[in-house]
């Protein structure tokens, strides 16, 4: 343990002070338990004791929590979790670039932007390449900010169309079993997608477009045998693609069109004899310009604080299960393939 020590950090605005407390003082009693200070209030100034080393944490912590407010940002528990990582990494100076662009504004007005240094290294790929990969747990929004961003480039006429595709792989259930005709069998898969899209546009808008033929939500397998010009196309959930799903849809490409492709490659639901085309797509297609590959992790997750904690322990279970895989042992039958 190093020495206790003490630090003041100063707030140019007491609106600023007021918005990195949070209700109950509890974004500071996060950084307490965190970091194992004591931070106190007086007027303007914030108190911070204790080990030399947390305390230089923790001060660095509330000067990014400070310039976050001034820029207008929301002060959230997700924001004070994803700070403390930052700091503890040494990774603070990286914090600047959090109250940058926004992405889209929602139908309500809200302005979507990337929250985590991951999140905007995503947002800048998609920007900047024709063909986007992102993988990553659940939470990290690698679906959500690219149907913001495929909004965004509607809005701006960019393109002519947003496509949305899955693939309706039955992870448990049976598309036989479901009431209805095809289309209402597979919209229950393509559900999280149209609420990123009634989310961005409202409900009226959506339809409007939907019915002139600008928006579509379709199960992979409608966009065999078309070519997609001047589209913005998304597919998700594809970690559940074989390899052949995977290729007949990236050469769907046409001109004036951006493909961003969104899975999670710890979430395959194909048969144990299928290839993921996603973790196929990944290895055949890293390095081939103008074809990006962003790998978002649990310190992106936006979502409730266990999230992150439930996709850790899953991670450790996974490779503790791996280490204790046994070898399998050479019986002399097979002959060594070089």
């Amino acid at each position: 343990m190093g020495k206790t020590i003490e630090r003041i950090v100063n707030a140019e605005r007491v609106e600023d002070l007021m918005a990195i407390f949070g209700s109950f003082d509890e974004n500071i009693r996060r950084i307490e338990e965190a970091l194992s200070v004591t931070i106190v209030n007086r007027g303007n100034e914030l108190k911070v004791s204790g080990d030399e080393e947390m305390v230089d944490k923790a001060v660095r912590t509330l000067e990014g929590l400070l310039s976050l407010a001034a820029k207008g940002e929301t002060i959230d528990e997700q924001r004070v979790r994803y700070l403390i990582t930052l700091v503890n990494e040494g990774n603070d100076a990286q914090v600047a670039q959090m109250a940058k662009d926004v992405v889209c504004i929602t139908a309500k007005g809200k302005p979507i932007k990337a929250k985590t240094v991951g999140q905007q290294t995503y947002m800048k790929a998609i920007m900047k390449n024709t063909v986007t990969i992102g993988v990553g747990p659940a939470g990290t929004g690698k679906t959500y900010l690219a149907v913001a961003a495929a909004v965004a480039a509607f809005r701006e006429k960019q393109v002519n169309r947003i496509i949305l595709t899955r693939p309706a792989v039955e992870a448990g259930e049976r598309l036989g079993f479901l009431p209805g005709d095809l289309q209402n069998k597979v919209d229950p898969y393509l559900r999280p997608l149209y609420d990123a899209l009634y989310d961005m546009l409202g409900a009226e808008t959506f339809q409007k477009y939907q019915e002139r033929g600008s928006i579509e939500v379709a199960p992979l397998a409608y966009m065999r045998g078309r070519t997609l010009d001047d589209s913005f196309i998304i597919l998700d959930e594809a970690q559940n693609t074989t390899r052949e799903q995977m290729k007949m849809f990236l050469t769907r490409l046409g001109f004036g069109s951006k493909i961003v492709i969104t899975g999670d490659v710890t979430q395959i639901d194909l048969p144990d004899d299928k290839i993921s085309g996603l973790k196929d797509a990944i290895r055949v297609l890293d390095g081939v310009k103008d074809i990006a590959i962003c790998k978002l992790t649990s310190a992106d997750v936006v979502r409730h604080a266990l999230v992150q904690q439930i996709i850790n322990a899953y991670e450790k279970a996974a490779q503790k299960q791996e280490k204790e895989k046994p070898t399998p042992k050479f019986n002399g039958k097979y002959k060594r393939k070089y």
